[in-house]
């Protein structure tokens, strides 16, 4: 395992981190010993970088991480999330709200002081409020967290985000289906000591190659619920592109994976290729995929050839549908 700088939070982290979504809820059911055993496997390769958030099971996957750190002496970054708890209101987020939100993250991650909060994907124009960001800045001060940051949607709140001297971190959504970020974002987070987080690195499952057109999925499984967009942003579930467009574009993939290699190290090693990034969070519900997905930090850089490839595919195949919408 490698270990890049999470920009001005001071936190040196594994570029392979771990996404706790799954373990959460909203991808079918959970079993908190296998959830237990699967993170203990990705400590054990290596990562030492957690993501999280208070409306993941309601705050269990906060629970089980906080668990994990019982259960482990590693120095374990756990970053969580607020902000989806209440209405989705630029004005829900003052200071005590941001608190008892806070507060509530404590008592489920078990610990004095967060490591990293970060703004769970608020709505745009929280992004164009001052005060939102001094409150954040305040409660680094009172001690409640060390550091903060944002979970977006679009670029466009994540270049205005990294505007905060406040803001340590941006959470985005990045893959290779999604690479707008590429363009601008990325080097202005460098600029600004800003650490970016990928998330949504596989798709919700498509660049691991193990779906075909017509999967399907459980009733509480996000890519069953959302697959249209109607409990939350689709950009969240299969990054947006839909599953049988992203299926006939992983596949076509497939061929420039090295010999020993999977799909899904491929496509995380394609995002670590972008040295702006500090992490990347895949999920894994089973000890196998939390070492597999780890295995992409030793991988070998990508080569030209590769990284044309890719830059072809979503060029021709991806970007007319989501290049233009986040």
């Amino acid at each position: 395992m490698r270990y890049r700088r999470l920009g001005k939070t001071g936190y040196k982290v594994s570029e392979i981190g771990f996404g706790s979504w799954a373990i959460g809820g909203d991808w079918g059911a959970t079993d908190d010993e296998a959830a237990m055993t699967t993170l203990h496997a990705a400590v054990d390769a290596g990562v030492t970088f957690f993501d999280t958030a208070d409306v993941y099971g309601d705050g269990h996957s906060e629970r089980l991480l906080g668990r994990l750190r019982r259960e482990r002496d590693d120095e374990l970054v756990v970053a969580t999330k607020v902000g989806r708890r209440g209405a989705l209101d630029p004005d829900v987020y003052t200071y005590d709200t941001l608190r008892d939100w806070m507060e509530r993250s404590r008592d489920n991650l078990e610990v004095d002081r967060l490591d990293l909060v970060q703004l769970h994907c608020p709505p745009t124009d929280t992004y164009y409020r001052p005060d939102v960001f001094e409150s954040l800045a305040e409660l680094v001060d009172d001690g409640v967290t060390a550091a903060v940051g944002v979970s977006v949607e679009r670029v466009e709140e994540g270049l205005k985000a990294i505007e905060y001297d406040a803001v340590s971190s941006v959470q985005i959504i990045f893959n290779v289906f999604r690479q707008r970020p590429v363009e601008l974002f990325l080097g202005r987070a460098h600029e600004h000591d800003v650490g970016v987080i990928a998330r949504v690195p596989l798709a919700s499952g498509l660049l691991t190659g193990k779906y075909d057109a017509e999967a399907t999925f459980d009733e509480d499984d996000h890519r069953n619920f959302n697959a249209d967009g109607s409990a939350f942003d689709v950009g969240e579930t299969f990054a947006g592109v839909g599953l049988e467009r992203g299926v006939s574009a992983a596949e076509q993939l497939r061929a420039r994976v090295p010999e020993g290699a999977t799909l899904a190290q491929f496509a995380l090693r394609w995002i670590l290729m972008h040295p702006e990034v500090s992490t990347v969070i895949p999920g894994a519900r089973t000890a196998e995929q939390a070492r597999d997905n780890a295995g992409a930090s030793s991988l070998a850089a990508l080569s030209e050839d590769d990284m044309a490839a890719v830059a072809w595919m979503y060029t021709e195949r991806i970007a007319p549908a989501v290049h233009h919408r986040w």
